[in-house]
């Protein structure tokens, strides 16, 4: 039989979701593709390199183990809280208990958007940097708080400058998201940054997030600094640690937020309603990478390095000055005097087959630089910088 096809609209709370900024910049550059054109990606955040050996024989193992083929613990295996905290007093010297300051996560991302409805109520008020890592916003949309930006200015280094708050906003903030080594920017952190949080976050009542994403990626023989390797760093928040980047695990989905009890209680308490924790093989898979000698890490550092270098040669050559990166595997690089981030990076992908992502796909104080990816072989660098070379642009 028939009947009238039913409509079902979305709900409010979807309605007020930001666009997917990424999947517009996919589009753009599958486009060009398909019209034929030899299209350099220089617009993505994608690690190229495949995950480690022992890694994936790790996971093979455990896959064939009927024990992993049953529903997980909801809140993550032992073996992997343990391992993540054995990670961070070999890595960092911070102590933490596996049980109460460990929450298993299916790629950090899942954390990022659900606490802010985990701990704030409708309302509320977050702090969130600009530029940023564009699903931040995603959290504040579902949880359906209130949103103040903090801008990061090449002048500060892109640290957020606590001062130059409003007195009315920080009174007000429940919450507050860090994110170092920082995407777009490659901005590193320092420890007196991190001491003046604490006590920022301690005067005030905020609870700190800080997005740990890139925190094995540091550049000219710096290591990234954990905020948790600041004194009182856990009585006022977490951090937040994924292997997609440290361990070319992007697809496999795991990390693990690591800190505050209060906030590590929260989201395992949302993710006991949310999910069924992680498959247990990548959880064994995990464990093997954490357990390591972290030896495929330090190469993985030293390839970016030398892209890194590489793609600053190539950029220099042609006047292209780019900002000093500490951290990551971005550069963020100043747009040309007559154009907006978006208008350079259109012209880039019309007339040199180029991919960047203009910076205020990050925020507004983006404005005035892309974000290119260390993320294709080294030749292709040269090349792009070559074709824009020929825009006459600098």
């Amino acid at each position: 039989m028939g009947g009238i096809q039913l409509k079902f609209p979305e709900s409010n709370v979807l309605q007020h979701l930001p666009k997917q900024f990424f999947a517009s910049l996919v589009a753009k550059a599958n486009a060009k593709a398909a019209s034929g054109a030899d299209v350099i990606n220089l617009g993505q955040g994608n690690p190229d390199q495949p995950t480690p050996d022992f890694i994936v024989k790790a996971m093979q193992e455990a896959t064939a183990n009927p024990a992993t083929h049953k529903y997980s613990q909801f809140r993550g295996m032992p073996n992997l809280k343990q391992a993540a905290a054995d990670f961070y007093q070999r890595e960092y010297g911070v102590t933490l208990d596996p049980e109460t300051e460990i929450a298993i996560l299916g790629g950090s991302k899942i954390g990022l958007v659900e606490l802010p409805f985990a701990l704030l109520n409708p309302g509320d008020t977050m702090l969130l940097p600009d530029p940023g890592y564009p699903d931040y916003m995603s959290g504040v949309a579902l949880a359906q708080v209130n949103l103040e930006l903090m801008t990061l200015k090449a002048a500060n280094q892109y640290l957020p400058k606590y001062a130059d708050l409003d007195p009315q906003v920080v009174e007000q903030a429940k919450l507050m998201y860090l994110n170092y080594p920082n995407n777009p920017t490659g901005a590193v952190a320092t420890p007196d940054f991190y001491a003046e949080t604490v006590k920022f976050a301690q005067d005030h009542h905020i609870g700190v997030v800080q997005d740990f994403a890139y925190g094995a990626l540091g550049f000219d023989g710096k290591r990234p600094v954990s905020f948790l390797q600041t004194p009182g760093a856990k009585n006022v928040g977490i951090e937040m640690y994924t292997l997609s980047k440290s361990f070319n695990m992007a697809g496999w989905r795991i990390g693990f937020a690591a800190g505050n009890a209060d906030m590590i209680e929260a989201i395992n308490l949302i993710q006991d309603h949310l999910f069924v924790s992680v498959f247990p093989a990548i959880q064994d898979a995990a464990v093997a990478a954490l357990n390591s000698d972290q030896s495929s890490v330090k190469s993985l550092v030293a390839l970016y390095q030398r892209r890194r270098d590489q793609f600053y040669a190539a950029a220099r050559k042609i006047g292209w000055e780019p900002y000093p990166s500490g951290g990551s595997f971005y550069a963020w690089m100043p747009v040309p005097a007559g154009y907006t981030a978006e208008s350079f990076a259109d012209l880039l992908l019309d007339k040199a087959a180029v991919v960047v992502a203009p910076g205020t796909g990050f925020g507004a104080a983006g404005e005035g630089y892309v974000r290119v990816g260390l993320l294709i072989d080294e030749p292709r660098f040269t090349e792009a910088c070559e074709r824009i070379a020929k825009l006459n642009l600098f």
